[in-house]
């Protein structure tokens, strides 16, 4: 069980990790640079990308992920360790609750919703406006999330 346990945590530190640097890169020079480009492009570009990630290996990374936090959770409570077993589930919550839920519950909506918008007018001006406002702000939770999950893991492998 300890074998499976550490292949758990060792993949998921690297996921986790992964995928926080993946959101770093949205929040720090994408966004950023599609702030700097016509609502129209701006949104055309956004719509490219939410319709490419979906059939990239990023999904074959991110909600793996996610799983491998649920059996860590598990193994977690199955053979309590005391602080490791503890900071097994802060990586698995931080990651499950901050960057995958919080993906489902806020970005997700906003880009269907910019999957709806259109055009160039002064509600699609609006509409990108707040969309790389909340979007980005959300993200950086992801970012955040992914991170201190990723550290989490690493503690818990120290401590095992």
């Amino acid at each position: 069980m300890q074998f499976v346990l550490v292949i758990c945590l060792v993949a998921a530190a690297i996921g986790s990790g992964l995928v926080a640097g993946i959101f770093f890169a949205f929040s720090t020079f994408i966004m950023t640079a599609f702030s700097r480009i016509p609502a129209e492009q701006g949104i055309a570009a956004m719509n490219s990308i939410n319709i490419t990630i979906v059939r990239s290996p990023f999904m074959l990374l991110f909600v793996p992920v996610a799983i491998l936090c649920m059996a860590i959770s598990v193994l977690a409570f199955m053979n309590w360790r005391g602080g490791a077993s503890a900071t097994m589930l802060a990586g698995a919550a931080l990651y499950l609750v901050a960057s995958f839920l919080s993906t489902i519950v806020f970005n997700v909506p906003m880009n269907d919703a910019l999957a709806k918008a259109g055009g160039n007018g002064p509600e699609a001006v609006q509409l990108w406006t707040s969309y790389l406002r909340d979007w980005t702000w959300w993200n950086h939770v992801r970012t955040i999330a992914s991170l201190l999950a990723s550290v989490a893991f690493v503690r818990a492998l120290m401590l095992v």
